[in-house]
């Protein structure tokens, strides 16, 4: 069932100005100002819980609720992979696979080859932590190579953007898939039909153009700094690679379960199966590639274990301002969506008469640009649709379009209430403007055509 929504205090439109409000603040505050990004979020949150009615009492606790429950699935995941990405780094394996994939698809095909393998790893793997563990790859190939970091950044995070948002066992599409009935196997491969052709378009194309237009430097948020001097024997490429599909692998066991449970070949209450879930969760599976890298890229190459504390505890300080500036955009998205805004504007849509189809692309894609999560916005607007599709009779191809549809609205237009704008802004060390430039066009884009594709098949099929 889709979150429950908060009763707002204030009509929709009331509601929707003070949302504009904050976020053209919150721009303000940043671009014109440059006030520091943690300290707007926490401002503007604060201001606009208070004017949005949010009785006083409950203000700090929705405000250390939204950052906290984005700190709980971010922080694990972009420490541990930070952690992982730093033994990548300084132990030459990232530049030794770099090398090699260079070698086997030349120099120009390098951005397509990052971006197929992101592809293939966002398969099992949620967008945040493939991101995380695809990095120290990203920042060699593109070190190696040169023409800036988008050329080679850009394809690879929108093929973990498409693959999160369009295709099972994913939470987002597996969730609407449910709510509308419609058969989880048929949404992933017509979810595959959609996602492709769109990174290619989207991600891909728009990488290699944006790329030649935003120079965006390598950042040395891996290293350490430019001082750490890379391992002199680098291990080969296969351990690099046998080391990053191992938290993949173990991933996939989770949404693979999780996938079977969902058809109803397993038993979701089972103890077995609550056990076997929580040891292949995503947190458990960087925690066991990172003790294994710690061993097979550190102690078993030679390094002393004091070495490789120090290396390990020196990766997390260049990420803790990424960590709790991603918090703090939760922080301000889940002021919104307790505020009432999200509900107040998808009962508006609801009650405007367009066709389900099109219906449902516009309530995700308006939920997503008020309240930030994809997510909540596909989950929330699956929920609100679903009387209409039960109602006309839609069936297999034509239910499985619709979640796609609501997919491809969810995604629309990331910005400053959005956790994942923060994460891939700081991660790849760009400003607010460059950020809504590069990253907020991809996803819109992705969105359009993913909406395009979506069509396509609904009317065709």
């Amino acid at each position: 069932m889709p979150p429950a929504a908060a009763t707002p205090a204030l009509g929709a439109g009331p509601l929707l100005l003070i949302a504009a409000c904050a976020i053209l603040a919150l721009l303000v505050l940043i671009m014109r100002f440059r006030m520091h990004a943690f300290l707007a979020l926490i401002l503007v949150s604060l201001l606009t819980a208070f004017a949005a009615g949010i009785p006083p009492e409950k203000v700090v606790k929705t405000l250390v609720g939204g950052f906290g429950e984005t700190l709980g699935t971010v922080a694990l995941l972009v420490g541990l992979g930070a952690m992982l990405g730093r033994l990548v780094e300084v132990s030459g394996g990232a530049q030794a696979l770099a090398d090699d994939l260079i070698k086997l698809f030349g120099e120009k095909r390098a951005p397509f080859a990052l971006g197929v393998a992101s592809l293939i790893f966002g398969f099992p793997i949620f967008f945040d932590a493939g991101l995380v563990v695809m990095l120290p790859i990203i920042f060699s190939v593109a070190k190696r190579l040169g023409g800036g970091l988008l050329r080679y950044g850009i394809p690879a995070a929108g093929a973990f953007s498409v693959m999160h948002v369009f295709v099972p066992p994913h939470p987002g599409p597996v969730a609407a898939s449910e709510l509308l009935k419609s058969d989880v196997g048929l949404v992933m491969l017509l979810g595959l039909l959609v996602a492709i052709p769109t990174w290619y378009v989207t991600s891909y194309l728009f990488g290699l153009w944006i790329g030649k237009r935003i120079d965006v430097k390598v950042p040395e948020i891996l290293t350490g700094g430019s001082q750490v001097a890379h391992d002199p024997n680098p291990p080969k490429s296969s351990t690099v690679i046998g080391l990053l599909l191992l938290p993949l692998l173990i991933i996939f066991v989770n949404t693979g379960l999780d996938f079977l449970a969902a058809a109803e070949v397993l038993d979701r209450k089972a103890h077995w199966f609550q056990v076997a879930r929580g040891l292949c969760s995503t947190p458990i599976a960087l925690l066991v590639a990172v003790l294994v890298g710690s061993v097979v890229l550190g102690t078993g190459r030679g390094r002393g274990r004091i070495e490789v504390e120090k290396l390990l505890d020196g990766a997390l300080g260049p990420i803790c301002a990424i960590t709790l500036i991603t918090g703090a955009g939760g922080m301000f998205g889940g002021v919104l969506r307790e505020s009432g805004i999200g509900a107040a504007l998808s009962q508006t849509l609801n009650d405007l008469g367009m066709h389900v189809f099109i219906a449902g692309y516009v309530i995700a894609a308006a939920l997503r640009i008020a309240q930030g999560s994809a997510t909540v916005a596909l989950i929330t607007a699956a929920g609100l649709v679903q009387p209409a599709v039960q109602a006309a009779g839609y069936e297999g191809t034509d239910r499985a379009a619709i979640v796609l549809a609501l997919a491809a609205g969810s995604v629309i237009a990331s910005h400053v209430n959005d956790s994942g704008f923060w994460l891939v802004g700081r991660f790849y060390d760009m400003d607010l403007k460059t950020t809504l430039k590069t990253w907020t066009v991809l996803e819109t884009l992705i969105s359009v055509m993913g909406f395009a594709m979506a069509a396509l098949i609904f009317v065709v099929f």
